[in-house]
């Protein structure tokens, strides 16, 4: 098992490392083992050594090798500098900063974006700080730029949480609290007590504990009902990485048996087995085929590569020392592979075991070099504050996911705050609509905002801290239109993997004044409808039906609460569109005609396009019906399309009367935009297919170029602006205008 728990040498096992070669065991193989014997072999410390809380500090603070967690702060300051113009958005900083008018929501109301040109000096500072980590150059300085700014962008906009992004900001605290700048630093050239120093065993323990708890924690989380019966990700299972698995398992059982039931068994397994030596190389190979398969099925940026970045963190900390070795003699500089390690202040020290000698003898357990004090073998003040302080970090990162129990007032239909909960990819959510109305009370008149207005995305609509934040940014944002008096009302509908659409909060409660409280719950939110858990199976059978008799239609399961209604508008292209009674009962009033009608179980009427209709549930339980819906406009289109190309090929079989009716109706002003649009689309989704795998990769790295590219203009931009005084206005004015005429030329046929 790795070493806190590491190395087998006995000079390990007494608080040292002899050099970057490290030490034997010289026991006599036949020597009997007691039972404590093995389990010290196997956990890489004694019983004993967890007798006292000076033992114990000697264990945490035990002399280790630096080259594993030095390797590891290369790789992670490496991604987050891919990360900063990717998932932290420099490259869109314009479109998500530049309108002062847009609704935030930060975790504390005291937090404020800056002016753009600004928040591009914040990046500019946290870039700084990636790129000082990742060489090791004023490492704690670097660490602290990035850790403040990194978590600064984070609690600023809580729409943009998610697991890894704070497992990125964990990850940028513990290197700042850890000696990972000891081995393959520019502070080791610059500072010879930092080169090649050890560092105490609980810098490495600390990273272990985080990356478990990342894996175990995910895996108990995934426990949920819904992810063991195979609702929560069902609809990956059709992805080319899956493949392989196809061709002995049909969809549904490597959507169950692979996708859920084996993301359960590694989320458990994994950081259990990476522990053991004997399972390690087992662990590897497994973790390194999901993690790769993961940066293929989803949009979550360096994470994948971060957790195999982890990985070699539960190996013998000098694990990269024999594969250095390999490389030619005169690359040592840059990559040392046998250096003697100098003894530490923050490590602690057996007596027998210092030689305080500039030379090093073969027995020699640590060089003390010319150093005039010896270093410490009774814990300080600092060792105990360290362990004071990692005892509170391990607490809080096993209760903190399941702390729904206090922070109340953020649960919804999932328990515990988003973003460090590690229930990743547990909840599947689908949005159907939302709508926001406005009551002028003053005079009475009620409106309609576009739900799109003044935010960005949706997901502030999934969580009662954000509604509540976005009914009091709505509030001020009409009040500089002079309508200062209002109540605003939301209707916000959304299925939680492959449920029914239903109800997410209350349409009846004044948002504005609706009460709200981080550690109470949320009153005028909607339970979810976990009674109807057991008609999905019943609506993927539904479902599969109508698209095997019509691939053009369309399907919405919809359930509602007894005394609301839903209010619907059937648009015009949708000619052929019915509602179906699945459970309880319902009266669909059609307005325009004043004219109410009642479905029963199993009932089914046609609705009128281009109409309003709202739908009554009326019975003492919840209602369930679905919607079926053709697209008639489009797909007349698309026989007209065929039928026009059968013509030009001469392989229409109409008589001449129909030619000339199809001809003069693609012909006309009507049709001609359509046609030429449809015919548009689809050269291009046939331009796309037939790209071969190096077109499309070329194409990937040009896209990531741009980004790239823009992040650094505007940023240039920026410093530009504040050194000369320049408003910064005119710089994007100027280079958007350049952007938009770029894009106008080459969406021109033929532009290359």
């Amino acid at each position: 098992m790795t070493e806190l728990f590491d190395d087998d040498s006995d000079d390990m096992k007494k608080g040292v490392k002899t050099s970057s070669k490290g030490a034997h065991n010289h026991a006599a193989p036949d020597s009997p083992k007691t039972s404590g014997d093995q389990f010290t072999e196997v956990l890489g410390f004694s019983l004993s050594d967890l007798t006292s809380i000076n033992n114990l500090l000697h264990l945490l603070c035990r002399p280790t090798d630096p080259a594993g967690l030095g390797v590891m702060r290369f790789i992670f300051g490496m991604l987050m500098l891919v990360d900063i113009w990717q998932e932290r958005g420099l490259s869109q900083l314009v479109e998500e900063y530049g309108d002062p008018s847009m609704c935030r929501f930060p975790l504390f109301h005291f937090l404020k974006p800056l002016p753009l040109v600004w928040m591009y000096i914040v990046y500019l500072v946290m870039f700084i700080g990636e790129v000082g980590i990742l060489l090791g150059l004023c490492f704690r300085v670097s660490c602290l730029l990035f850790v403040s700014t990194y978590w600064y962008l984070l609690l600023l906009d809580k729409t943009s949480w998610n697991n890894h992004s704070y497992l990125f900001g964990l990850i940028g605290v513990l290197l700042l609290i850890t000696d990972t700048n000891r081995y393959w630093s520019l502070d080791g050239l610059i500072s010879r007590h930092k080169r090649h120093a050890h560092i105490p065993l609980w810098n490495y323990a600390i990273f272990r504990f985080q990356i478990f708890i990342v894996y175990f924690l995910a895996g108990l989380k995934k426990l949920d009902a819904d992810w063991v019966s195979g609702h929560s990700m069902n609809y990956i299972a059709g992805h080319w990485v899956f493949a392989p698995f196809r061709l002995l398992l049909t969809e549904e059982q490597v959507s169950l048996y692979i996708v859920h039931f084996g993301g359960l068994i590694i989320d458990l397994s994994m950081g259990f087995l990476m522990f053991f030596d004997k399972t390690r190389n087992l662990a590897f190979a497994f973790g390194a085929s999901f993690h790769i398969m993961n940066s293929q099925l989803f949009s979550i940026g360096m994470f994948p590569w971060m957790m195999l970045a982890t990985m070699p963190l539960f190996c013998s900390p000098g694990w990269p020392r024999p594969l250095l070795s390999r490389f030619p003699a005169w690359l040592s500089p840059v990559l040392p592979a046998h250096m003697d390690l100098q003894t530490s202040n923050h490590c602690l020290y057996q007596k027998h075991d210092i030689k305080a000698d500039e030379k090093m003898t073969s027995n020699a357990s640590v060089s003390v070099r010319s150093s005039r004090t010896l270093p410490p073998v009774k814990p300080g003040s600092l060792h105990k504050m360290v362990s004071v302080f990692l005892a509170c970090y391990a607490v809080t990162q096993c209760l903190l996911p399941y702390s729904h129990g206090i922070t109340k007032g953020y649960n919804h239909w999932a328990q515990g705050l988003y973003g460090y909960s590690w229930d990743m990819m547990v909840h599947t959510w689908k949005l159907q609509h939302i709508k926001v109305t406005y009551v002028d009370r003053s005079t009475g008149e009620e409106g309609y905002l576009n739900p799109k207005v003044w935010v960005q995305g949706s997901r502030w609509s999934s969580h009662p801290d954000m509604i509540k934040q976005y009914g009091e940014c709505v509030h001020e944002r009409l009040d500089s239109y002079n309508i200062t008096d209002v109540e605003l009302y939301l209707d916000v509908w959304r299925a939680l993997n492959n449920r029914f659409q239903q109800r997410a909060l209350d349409p009846r409660v004044n948002i504005i004044e609706a009460p709200w409280s981080p550690l109470s719950p949320t009153p005028w939110l909607f339970p979810l409808l976990v009674d109807l858990s057991d008609w999905r199976g019943k609506l993927v059978e539904i479902e599969r039906e109508i698209f095997e008799q019509d691939s053009d239609t369309d399907v919405v399961f919809v359930a509602d609460f007894p005394g609301l209604y839903l209010e619907n508008y059937v648009q015009a292209e949708l000619g052929n569109t019915s509602i179906t009674v699945l459970k309880g009962e319902v009266t669909v009033e059609l307005v325009d005609q004043s004219r109410n009608i009642t479905l029963t179980e199993g009932k089914r009427m046609q609705l009128p396009p281009d109409e309003f209709h709202n739908v009554h549930t009326v019975s003492e339980e919840p209602s369930c019906y679905m919607y079926i819906f053709v697209n008639t406009t489009d797909v007349q289109l698309k026989q007209m399309v065929t039928n026009y190309e059968q013509i030009i090929n001469g392989t229409f079989m109409g008589t001449d009367t129909e030619v000339r009716r199809i001809k003069r109706e693609i012909e006309s002003s009507e049709r001609r935009e359509a046609y030429q649009q449809y015919m548009m689309e689809r050269s291009r989704s046939e331009e796309e297919q037939k790209k071969s795998y190096g077109q499309q990769w070329r194409q990937f790295l040009t896209y990531k170029l741009q980004m790239l590219q823009r992040s650094v203009k505007f940023t240039v931009g920026a410093v530009q602006s504040l050194v000369t005084g320049q408003p910064f206005e005119i710089f994007l004015n100027t280079s958007l205008s350049e952007e938009l005429a770029q894009q106008q030329y080459s969406e021109q046929p033929g532009a290359h």
